[in-house]
């Protein structure tokens, strides 16, 4: 290294790389050469539009520099930005996600090449980062915190390779409603932005700023309609019936949201009354545009009674028919066919949800038509609220995202309207909980403020109280959340989510016995329940000891869905609690192979388990899985 050539400056550093790159070449070697080749091109131009330089890009790796640390930022911004854009086209596992590291330091230059402790450390940093993420340093943070509309969140201080003193980072915040927010961490730090008055009383477990908090994740303190526990929150024992998603007569395809809309909304209005035993809509819709015999349907299902029907809408005139069904017998009740104008849907539905409780001989009851549809009376409404519902339903990261954007659009027609807000707060704790978020932080407290939002609008809605419970549950307050549920299923005692929920928080608040009774209510009212009650349920009766019945039930939720990882995790461990080696192996393939990377510490992060002696043992038992 000669005088002439060596020169030392400042600088801010960008170092990328791809997450499961291994794995991706293994799988297909030319496709992972010819999408990196062009998301090289990709890099290498927004560095140049933001007057960088790349320096070298050996693999993987991407290293660059920038005279500024504005221009770096906005840089790894506009990156991430375009990747995810790109990679949307892509099928999920030939996706290429990078890590950004960003570090402002001092650097030493020998020609082109450059090096030091400031590359080092933005290297570090940048195996800090998330998938898709952008991490950046404590000086770097500082330069840029008042001049970009970004948001950030403290990921505390870290040991790291080669490095004497610990390095302080930050994850990027790119969500536009978050700018100007800082999150925190591991510890307190020094804000710029907030004023720390009162704040140890407004810090929750999760350590966020009082401005934060209040923004993003205040909620008010639940009404315990059970403060000494004594309501036992039976199911109903009326008459059972189960409503079959009416069919689309009108031979359009596109018209299947509005039968749909209608099912729901006869099945929502007839749950609210406690005199009746109504089947969950996951499992009647299981049924749909299947040719079905009735007796075998109400078998399956249990129930006494089936209500069937169609839609056939032309212009702006609808006609629905309806016949209630003795299950058993298969005789018909009662058939009735109505012809109405287009806009006296609404009442029409309350009309027939009348006649089907007076072929049953139930009274209405006192709370009347208590659902989520309740107030809608706008049919475009209705058909994005469908729409978003069925994406919600897919449970996963996409279905979410679609889901958030058809509750925006309901939003515009009817502000007023507080299912469009439990929807967006469902899709924000989905991520959160099924590990689809980059930020948990940011998915919690955007699933709070649309849930305070939609309890300000009507808080006599099941299906809020639910969303709430969870949300507490999240924030590991045991009690809010039980509450909560049980609330949801006082409005609602035909609701198998909030039977569900009280199962769930009451196993993880450490009394998985009193969770097993009601994990399995919610089961016999949804009788082909979705994979995670299932999930649930096995995790609540490994709990207790019951190793068998646990394995029954992770089975059942893994052939529902066979990449569910914490039900393939839950096996392996239960497994190895019964000192079954060989099947505690061969389930934590079946982990591995879900997710090459599963660490047993990081799963149980987001796992609200109160007990901290279980969880060591859960990660021990997946350890002599062979999951390290």
């Amino acid at each position: 290294m000669t005088e002439g050539r060596t020169k030392r400056k400042l600088r801010a550093i960008l170092s990328a790389d791809v997450k499961g790159y291994s794995i991706l070449m293994a799988d297909d070697e030319a496709a992972t050469v010819k999408t990196l080749t062009a998301y090289r091109d990709l890099i290498s131009s927004l560095t140049r539009k933001h007057q960088g330089r790349v320096v070298d890009s050996p693999g993987d790796n991407i290293l660059a520099e920038f005279g500024s640390v504005v221009d770096a930022v906005r840089c790894a911004v506009e990156i991430q930005e375009e990747l995810k854009t790109r990679n949307a086209e892509l099928p999920e596992n030939r996706r290429m996600d990078f890590r950004i590291g960003i570090n402002l330091g001092d650097i030493i230059q020998e020609g082109t090449r450059i090096y030091g402790d400031g590359v080092n450390i933005a290297a570090r940093i940048e195996g800090l980062a998330e998938p898709g993420g952008i991490s950046i340093s404590q000086n770097t943070h500082d330069q840029v915190e008042n001049k970009l509309r970004l948001g950030y969140e403290y990921q505390g201080e870290h040991e790291v390779k080669n490095i004497s003193k610990p390095v302080v980072v930050y994850r990027i915040l790119i969500d536009p409603d978050m700018a100007g927010d800082v999150l925190l961490g591991k510890k307190r730090t020094h804000l710029k932005r907030w004023l720390w008055a009162a704040a140890a009383a407004l810090i929750l477990l999760l350590g966020i700023s009082a401005a934060v908090f209040w923004k993003y994740y205040y909620l008010p303190d639940p009404v315990d309609i059970d403060p000494e526990g004594k309501m036992t929150f039976a199911l109903p024992e009326g008459p059972s019936i189960a409503v079959l998603p009416f069919n689309n007569m009108s031979g359009d395809p596109s018209q299947d949201y509005f039968c749909d809309g209608i099912t729901e909304n006869i099945i929502a209005a007839l749950s609210h009354n406690p005199a009746l035993f109504v089947i969950a809509r996951n499992s009647t819709f299981a049924y749909k545009d299947k040719s079905v015999d009735v007796r075998k349907v109400g078998r399956e299902l249990g129930a006494q009674y089936v209500l069937e029907g169609s839609v056939q809408k032309t212009g702006e005139r609808i006609r629905i028919t309806a016949q209630l069904i003795d299950a058993k017998s298969g005789n018909h009740l009662w058939s009735e066919r109505y012809d109405r104008d287009l806009k006296d849907i609404f009442a029409l539905q309350d009309e027939i949800t009348l006649k089907i409780m007076a072929g049953l001989g139930v009274e209405l009851g006192g709370e009347g038509f208590l659902s989520l549809y309740k107030g809608i009376n706008n049919l475009e409404v209705l058909k994005r609220y469908m729409q978003a519902s069925g994406y919600l339903l897919r449970m996963n990261k996409e279905g979410n995202v679609l889901a958030r954007e058809k509750a925006e659009e309901i939003i515009a027609l009817d502000p007023d309207f507080a299912g469009a807000y439990i929807l967006i707060g469902y899709s924000h704790i989905y991520d959160l909980l099924f590990g689809t978020s980059t930020r948990p932080l940011v998915s919690l407290g955007k699933a709070t403020e649309a849930a305070r939002k939609a309890v300000t609008l009507d808080d006599n809605i099941s299906d809020t109280h639910g969303l709430i419970g969870i949300i507490f549950l999240a924030r590991k307050e045991y009690e809010k959340a039980i509450a909560e549920a049980k609330r949801a299923i006082a409005l609602n005692p035909n609701s198998a989510d909030a039977y569900h929920l009280l199962g769930f928080a009451l196993h993880f608040s450490g009394r998985p016995v009193e969770g097993i009774r009601f994990i399995k209510k919610s089961i016999w009212l949804n009788p082909f329940p979705p994979g995670f009650y299932l999930m649930n349920l096995g995790n609540a009766y490994c709990a207790t000891g019951q190793y068998e019945e646990a394995i029954e039930a992770f089975k059942k939720s893994i052939k529902q869905e066979p990449n569910n990882i914490v039900a393939h995790a839950g096996l392996a461990a239960t497994y190895s609690y019964m000192g079954h080696e060989k099947e505690a192996h061969e389930a934590a393939l079946e982990v591995l192979k879900i997710d090459p990377e599963f660490s047993p510490k990081k799963s149980v992060k987001t796992l609200p388990i109160k007990n901290q002696d279980k969880l060591k043992r859960y990660i021990e038992a997946l350890h002599k899985a062979g999951l390290k």
